[in-house]
């Protein structure tokens, strides 16, 4: 099992490229789903989730070209499911990856029937599909849920309805809006997600020919079509991978050049950094992060559905704080399990106190270097941050997590002046 080595102390300094977004590309990929031409989706990130989309997609029938990163356009990857074999999406695929439950809607919207593998459990809490069902319930979807699986059909259409989430779901919003899309008559979805990659996806869809108002607001206003056409989207930037690289140079004291991407989609963790001292602007192409000099003092953050604060960043935020000035407090209002990096960071000196949702993160002058193991994602790249920033050697364990997230972390953070390494108990072939 692979591990990473850091040694720490060193202040970050160069530019990072920025790819596209995981969270985005993997609800892109299902679009393939709606109808019978290629769409080619550039700048898509080379990850494990991918992959594993890119697996499901095939095992329906979907034809899956994923080119290499040699163009302008980046990583372009090329779907046509004009002969859909399958409409069943098994455990054994569903279970690696959650976004795998985003080619319900699509199925039942344009072939008029699936059955899809519940996902199971997830490390950092839970994260039921009831609202998924819900959703398509409205549109007319008969939903049965048996032997694990959910079995979803409709005679002829979906049709147009009115649904209100009860909670803010982006996986929700995602399959309720890819099903409308192709539904007879109008849909209106009121208190869906608004994050960058919903957008992103609704942008594709129009490009598709779908009717959708509303992008980017609490209600979307769809008015079904009878068929789509291909298209050619560029995925969003991975405002998390934004985040992600902006706390290395801030943590590390150092500073950071992120290009390919937008200080739109990370501004309430700009508002954050440059509240805790850290300069952010606006650069050519993308932002620049400088932490040089200036103390970093410690900020409270709640996160929130966006334009809150994003959940995907809590862990990474809390690396941070664990390295300021002073006190912060940090409140998780998303996933009820994700303080489980706190240990491990504790592990290598940081002061932190949890109580119920929250953590009150006491700055210490200096983290120390120790082995450490990764629960999730973000939980791993926490752990990276830290060691960044720690005294001695720090081992981070478990990082298979990081690469369904992160291409190519080491390399990215090494041309930056890190002292990172991965090491690899598997034998050459």
């Amino acid at each position: 099992m692979d591990r990473i080595r850091l040694v720490g102390g060193t202040a970050l300094d160069g530019t990072v490229r920025i790819g596209g977004a995981k969270n985005a590309a993997l609800a892109l990929m299902p679009v393939s789903l709606l109808t019978d031409q290629t769409v080619s989706l550039t700048n898509c990130p080379d990850l494990a989730d991918i992959r594993t989309m890119a697996a499901l997609l095939e095992h329906m029938g979907v034809g899956v070209s994923l080119n290499d990163a040699t163009s302008s356009a980046g990583r372009v990857v090329d779907l046509n499911a004009g002969s859909l074999k399958d409409t069943t999406a098994p455990y054994d695929l569903v279970r690696r990856m959650r976004a795998s439950i985003l080619v319900l809607g699509p199925l039942v919207a344009r072939h008029g029937q699936a059955r899809v593998s519940l996902p199971g459990g997830c490390a950092i809490g839970t994260r039921p599909v009831d609202l998924h069902l819900k959703a398509l319930e409205a549109l007319g979807a008969e939903i049965d849920l048996r032997e694990g699986y959910v079995h979803a059909r409709v005679k002829g259409r979906l049709k147009g309805a009115r649904f209100e989430f009860p909670k803010v779901t982006v996986g929700g919003t995602e399959n309720a809006l890819m099903a409308a899309v192709l539904a007879e008559g109008e849909t209106l979805l009121d208190n869906v997600a608004r994050e960058p990659e919903i957008i992103d996806l609704g942008r594709c869809l129009q490009s598709m020919g779908a009717d959708i108002e509303g992008l980017g607001t609490p209600t979307l206003r769809v008015r079904g079509v009878a068929s789509l056409s291909g298209t050619r989207h560029a995925v969003v930037p991975d405002r998390i991978e934004t985040g992600t690289y902006a706390l290395a140079a801030a943590i590390t004291r150092g500073r950071l050049t992120l290009t390919g991407t937008r200080l739109e989609l990370v501004e309430s963790l700009v508002d954050h950094l440059r509240r805790a001292g850290v300069r952010v602007n606006r650069a050519d192409g993308g932002l620049e992060v400088d932490a040089r000099g200036a103390p970093v003092v410690g900020v409270d953050v709640i996160t929130e559905p966006f334009p809150g604060f994003p959940t995907d960043m809590q862990a990474q935020w809390m690396a941070l704080m664990a390295t300021a000035e002073g006190a912060s407090m940090i409140t998780e209002n998303i996933f009820e399990n994700r303080f489980m990096h706190v240990p491990e960071l504790m592990r290598m000196g940081a002061d932190i106190n949890i109580h119920g949702g929250s953590a009150i993160v006491r700055g210490v002058s200096r983290l120390s270097g120790a082995p450490v193991m990764a629960t999730d994602l973000r939980a791993s790249v926490c752990l990276v941050l830290a060691g960044l920033a720690a005294e001695g050697e720090t081992i981070v364990n478990r990082v298979y997590h990081l690469d369904r997230g992160y291409e190519c972390l080491e390399a990215k953070l090494a041309a930056c002046g890190a002292q990172v390494e991965r090491l690899s108990d598997r034998k050459p072939a």
